[in-house]
């Protein structure tokens, strides 16, 4: 203990872990309920810390406060707080990621309000027989400003003065996955309109519901507004607009206590793609609006090849929806909510290799990771290929 008295190291490493118990000891009075939950997590690491400085001198005793303080944050990170009466509102309950976590979040004991597009529908059908009479059901086109205004009229009465918990914008669609190019500019319209602007509507709708309770807003973003991805174009814009509208709430919204987050999910069993009717509708409008070089460029084979994409989706995906509601439960309820959570495998990796890696190289991975047999007829000559060398 000599030694680490006079060593400037050692006050050093005595501060920190002094500075430590402080911060610990005001979390405990702020919330007297858990005091000895708080004790029980981030007392031992301070005493360990302060018996590491007191038998392996000050050095390695700052090495081991530093790492009791990021177990102590990791750990922190990890506690939920109390469901409670909390309140939240789901958009795009129907079907896939927005239906299970309505039943999720329902089974859990938040009182839930599921929008969905269709009330009459089978979805919100199995909502009724299956949840508890806390779920309500609310008819919410994200996309009609009336639909929005009476939803939020019909959730304020019912919460009252206790404001709303948690928005998750969770309703989207894919539209037709094609190279940029040929896609009809409905169908940028589309996913700008439901993606982004329905999701903006609803958030800026029932913030001040958010504001009363100091809640959560929660976006389902996806890998795709993460990362350029191919024939992803429509979609993927979209979702990167709701990314960059979470990351800006995130940081103005702070300031009233509302923190915001954003869900990237990998390649999960959604049914988002739709089905084989809505596939032809899709295909039959994109071929009506190609120009006729574009048309020759690409050649019939590969157009009419887009459509059998869709219909393999679906094995490239997880049916195990558990690690994007496990996302969500966290983002509603942690005391630190991360900003950006990627669930699913390979939804992390892309990412980084996207973020620190030479383009160059993303591309490369991209390519080799969503290979493809297709190539546009005009891609299949000997003058086109020369020219691509």
């Amino acid at each position: 203990m000599d030694a680490l008295a006079g060593s400037p190291l050692g006050w050093l490493c005595v501060g920190i872990t002094a500075l430590f118990g402080v911060t610990i000891l005001c979390r405990a009075k702020r919330s007297l309920a858990e005091k000895a939950n708080v004790l029980a997590w981030s007392l031992l690491p301070v005493l360990l810390g302060l018996l590491c400085m007191a038998t392996l001198g000050a050095g390695r005793g700052l090495v081991a406060c530093a790492a009791c303080l990021i177990s102590s944050m990791y750990l922190g990170s990890r506690e939920l707080l109390p469901v409670g009466d909390k309140a939240v509102l789901i958009t795009g309950s129907d079907t896939g990621i927005g239906h299970a976590l309505a039943k999720y979040l329902d089974n859990l004991g938040f009182i839930v309000f599921a929008g969905v597009l269709n009330k009459d529908g089978p979805g919100a059908e199995e909502l009724r027989r299956t949840c508890s009479r806390r779920l309500s059901l609310l008819q919410l086109d994200i996309t009609n400003a009336t639909q929005v205004q009476e939803a939020y009229l019909k959730v304020s009465k019912k919460v009252q003065n206790t404001g709303l918990w948690g928005v998750v914008n969770n309703a989207g669609v894919l539209g037709f996955p094609a190279d940029g190019e040929l896609l009809p500019m409905n169908t940028y319209r589309q996913c700008m309109e439901v993606n982004f602007f329905g999701a903006v509507e609803v958030s800026k709708t029932f913030l001040p519901l958010l504001r009363k309770s100091q809640g959560r807003l929660v976006n389902m973003s996806s890998m795709a507004g993460g990362i350029p991805l191919p024939r992803y174009a429509a979609y993927g814009a979209s979702k990167a607009a709701l990314s960059m509208f979470s990351g800006v709430m995130r940081q103005e919204l702070s300031k009233w206590g509302i923190k915001v987050a954003a869900i990237h999910p990998s390649g999960f069993r959604t049914g988002i793609q739709g089905t084989s009717d809505l596939w032809d509708k899709q295909e039959k409008e994109l071929l009506e609006n190609l120009p006729a070089d574009t048309r020759q460029a690409y050649g019939e084979d590969y157009l009419l090849g887009l459509k059998s994409y869709l219909p393999r989706m679906p094995t490239y995906c997880d049916a195990n929806l558990s690690p994007v509601l496990s996302a969500i439960l966290h983002a509603l309820l942690a005391k630190r909510p991360r900003g950006l959570y990627t669930p699913g495998k390979g939804a992390y990796m892309p990412l980084c290799i996207f973020c620190y890696f030479p383009l160059w190289f993303y591309d490369f991975f991209i390519r080799k990771m969503l290979s493809t047999d297709s190539v546009p007829r005009a891609l299949r000559t000997p003058e086109a290929e020369s020219k691509n060398l």
